[in-house]
């Protein structure tokens, strides 16, 4: 295989290099075809039945998406000098394609100010709105701070600040194809599908993919027009835009800058650092070449197949980086050691012999790390699906690359002076030698202490996060969802699903036989579910409605002069047992906006006094006009199935939010305390989708870690070939994974959809340098079998390798502290954690074991 290798690359280095050349343009021209999937429904577990229930829920209680921007003026929220340009503001807005309505408090019907009576509402006529010239500002203002609907939605409880809802206009076709392509997948997944379904499945899967790409970008636009907007009127009152739309384009925006900014400064650092080190052009470019060239033709080749990059897969160029430079300098440092002994030799038998003797170590380094990502495969998680895809594919590239570019240049690359390399400048890893030797004891006692350490931590260690944590302090979607909790009524949402008794249902066809269909659902007020989830998971706030009522008063008739049968949730009992929930929910240190039927009850007792009979609740539920129902009744309840909908907003900011502890606790309080069937009661919303995902990566992650050793160490029993030297390899690495995941637990950063790829990390860097160590070392000691004197070359020449690389990424990967991603802050700074805890791990751990156990049999000397 080797000759092989030598006849067709190493005796034809100048057409090797310009075959690389023409392949690496061909696929940079890819690159621009680059998709970036910031969409919630790409961070969901998909086949979770917590899924299916969320897409059923938000297709019944069906509403746009939307945007949301706060309006804080700084003189009286209700002001001429606020309204004027708010509604100039609102009136620019509305005229953007992709807009369908936007509601502000110059928008919303007006009960209290004055008040109005229900058969006022019934009747047909307008209600009052505030830019109308007669209203009561100070009343409306009141109405506004106080109301059941309004306080904490529309209007903070201090009338400091107002919300103003962009709706979008809800684009079908995204969701036929989301919906067809779900109904195949379940038929695929159930074994139940045809060959014409599965070749339908993939044409569906092909044609959501370019949609939603299309779909992402024209919100990427949208979302900067409004901003533009929004911009113009930050001189009337302060101003912060925010919604699903917005944050799926700031997390798109923030991954490309960091692909762009940090990469380039890695590979600048890199420069700087190999110039120190190497003090040669020849080997500070030569690696340069070989990682710029697999990263182009690693994005060319995402490019090429649509294979888009998340917020979690977009960090596999950096690792991409420390991988392919750390083969690199591995066989440019065998290169200098070869030159060294025989500076007179031939440089293409020299470079063969490099090629050969490097070979074997950095195929096996190449499986093992390949092992270690493809534990990430068995994720129900798709970024971190891709995640450990892209990194086996990108380690198989940087490897194939290496081996090709590396000996090519060094065979071109041209002579202009002497090279006096001795192959044994003193470095920092004669130090380790001689630590090694003499303080072989410390070594173990505090490897046995940092042992303690992670055992702790890791019992630290939280399946938990704030999403506003993603962000910095200064950036608008820390702000605006800071604003929104503590003043606008919170961010997660939480909907609880409720169903009538049976023996209280009303009997099929009633509702039909009263010639009344069943509500169009949208949505309550700022009910946050989004689109991307699959259906609207961002609810509509206020669902858009005219100034005008219908005159068809007959429609709203009292329905005691029809065939009508009121709904359990429109009786007394169903009355007082939503209005328990609701308070019970509200209650909570956790929550903030809490809307439902309960909500609609109160206006009612507002207008009639605490004396609600069912005539009153049936009223409600029959009679009301289409404008208002749509925003009292039909978002919290569904007539076809008698399902009542508590929409509750969790503050994301609570640092004492625990999502999985809350929900059971929420869902333990509601069947025992409560008496509520577990069969009535289901509970989802993004809150619930998050929480799972959160639970998911912890049990199909961590746990699999244990299996990746279990591989890792048959194949060192493969390539060592002894079980005791395969167990003294493996140490170290499990060392450097637990202090990584140890760490983590001591200083509170959380396990998530974001630091779970850590560990896989951890494994694959440690695992290299394990790896590269051994093998150098089971070929000293047969020199002299003297395993202090083997320990000392090693460290001075395959350990020279593992410095040089671990230097030149710690210094690189510390530019990522400077992004404005929390995510890309945790990963550069982890791993660099993880680079110094696997070489402090292979030069002194593992060397001590060795010197201790002579797993290679008795020395001499």
């Amino acid at each position: 295989m080797f000759v092989l290798y030598q006849r067709a690359v190493l005796s034809h280095p100048r057409s090797v290099l310009f075959l690389v050349l023409l392949l690496v343009l061909g696929f940079a021209s890819q690159i621009p075809k680059i998709r970036i999937d910031a969409s919630a429904d790409s961070l969901m577990l998909q086949g979770d039945p917590a899924l299916t229930l969320f897409r059923e829920t938000g297709a019944r209680y069906a509403t746009e998406d939307f945007l949301l921007t706060t309006w804080q003026p700084p003189g009286p929220l209700l002001d001429d000098a606020s309204l004027q340009p708010l509604k100039a503001m609102a009136d620019e807005l509305r005229q953007l394609p992709g807009v369908s309505s936007v509601v502000t408090v110059l928008d919303v019907p007006l009960l209290e100010s004055p008040p109005v009576s229900l058969s006022d509402i019934t009747s047909g006529d307008p209600l009052p709105q505030l830019g109308q010239p007669d209203i009561d500002r100070e009343l409306a203002l009141k109405e506004f701070t106080t109301s059941p609907i309004y306080a904490d939605l529309l209007v903070s409880r201090d009338g400091k600040v107002s919300a103003v809802q962009i709706n979008l206009v809800r684009d079908q076709h995204y969701f036929d194809l989301l919906n067809e392509r779900t109904a195949l997948r379940s038929k695929r997944d159930a074994g139940e599908i045809t060959a014409a379904e599965r070749e339908q499945l993939h044409r569906v899967e092909t044609d959501y993919k370019k949609y939603s790409g299309q779909v992402l970008a024209a919100q990427s636009e949208l979302v900067a027009k409004v901003r533009a907007i929004a911009d113009s009127y930050r001189d009337s009152a302060k101003i912060f835009v925010g919604g699903v739309p917005m944050i799926a384009a700031d997390m798109v925006s923030f991954v490309r800058s960091d692909l762009v900014t940090f990469g380039s400064a890695i590979l600048a650092i890199m420069l700087v650092v190999l110039a120190i080190i190497f003090r040669r052009v020849r080997w500070v470019v030569i690696p340069l070449v070989t990682c710029s060239a697999t990263v182009v033709v690693m994005l060319g080749l995402l490019g090429l197949l649509d294979w888009r990059m998340t917020v979690i897969s977009s960090n596999f160029v950096a690792v991409l980086l420390i991988i392919t430079l750390s083969v690199c300098i591995h066989l440019i440092v065998r290169y200098r050691e070869l030159h060294a002994a025989d500076p007179d030799g031939e440089r293409l038998p020299r470079v063969a012999e490099a090629m050969r003797l490097m070979a074997e170590p950095c195929l096996y380094t190449g499986m093992t790390t390949i092992v270690a990502f493809v534990s990430l495969v068995v994720s129900a998680l798709q970024p971190v699906i891709d995640f450990g895809w892209m990194m086996t594919v990108s380690v198989a590239l940087g490897l194939l690359l290496s081996f090709l570019i590396v000996p090519c240049m060094i065979l071109v690359w041209p002579d202009r002076r002497p090279h006096h390399h001795a192959g044994a400048d003193p470095t920092l890893t004669t130090a380790f030698a001689r630590i090694t030797e003499r303080r072989g004891g410390l070594i173990l006692g505090v490897c046995g202490l940092l042992v303690a350490l992670v055992v702790f931590g890791i019992s630290r260690l939280q399946v938990e996060n704030r999403f506003i944590d993603y962000f910095h302090k200064s950036t608008e979607i820390y702000q605006g969802m800071e604003l929104l909790d503590s003043e606008l009524g919170g961010t997660i949402p939480l909907d609880i699903l409720l169903t009538a008794p049976v023996e209280d249902a009303p009997l099929p066809g009633l509702e039909a036989a009263s010639g009344e269909a069943a509500p169009v659902a949208a949505d309550d007020p700022f009910a946050s579910d989004a689109h991307d989830f699959g259906d609207d998971a961002f609810a509509d706030p206020f669902a858009a409605s005219g100034d005008e009522f219908s005159d068809d008063v007959d429609e709203f008739a009292a329905p005691a002069r029809e065939n009508f049968q009121p709904s359990y949730w429109f009786s007394l009992q169903g009355m007082r047992e939503i209005d328990a929930i609701h308070d019970y929910v509200d209650s909570l240190p956790e929550t903030g906006k809490v809307l439902s039927l309960s909500t609609t009850f109160a206006v009612v007792k507002d207008l009639l006094g605490e004396d609600i009979g069912s005539v009153e609740l049936a009223i409600v539920q029959k009679s009301l006009p289409p404008e208002i129902r749509d925003m009292m009744v039909a978002p919290y309840f569904s007539a076809d199935i008698e399902q009542a909908r508590l929409n509750v907003r969790v503050k994301e900011t609570s640092r004492s939010l625990r999502r999985d502890e809350f929900l059971r606790e929420v869902h333990a309080h509601l069947v025992d305390e409560m008496q509520i069937a577990p069969e009535r009661l289901q509970l989802t919303g993004m809150l619930v989708l998050y929480n799972d995902v959160l639970q998911s990566l912890f049990r199909s992650q961590i746990l699999t870690l244990g299996a990746v050793f279990l591989a890792i160490l048959a194949m060192f029993l493969v390539l060592f070939r002894s079980f005791s030297l395969a167990m003294i390899a493996l140490a170290p690495n499990l060392l450097a994974a637990g202090l990584v995941l140890g760490v983590m637990g001591l200083v509170g950063i959380p396990l998530d959809i974001m630091t779970i790829t850590i560990a896989a990390i951890v494994v694959g860097i440690g695992v290299d340098d394990c790896i590269h160590y051994v093998h150098r070392f089971q070929r000293e000691f047969p020199r002299d079998r003297n395993y202090l004197a083997a320990m000392y070359r090693c460290h001075g020449s395959i350990g020279r390798a593992m410095y040089y690389t671990t230097l030149t990424v710690v210094i690189g990967f510390t530019t990522l502290t400077l992004s404005n991603f929390t995510p890309s802050i945790y990963f550069g700074l982890l791993t660099v954690l993880a680079m110094v805890a696997a070489v402090l791990g292979a030069l002194l751990l593992l060397p001590r074991l060795i010197l201790v156990l002579r797993p290679l049999g008795p020395g001499e000397g």
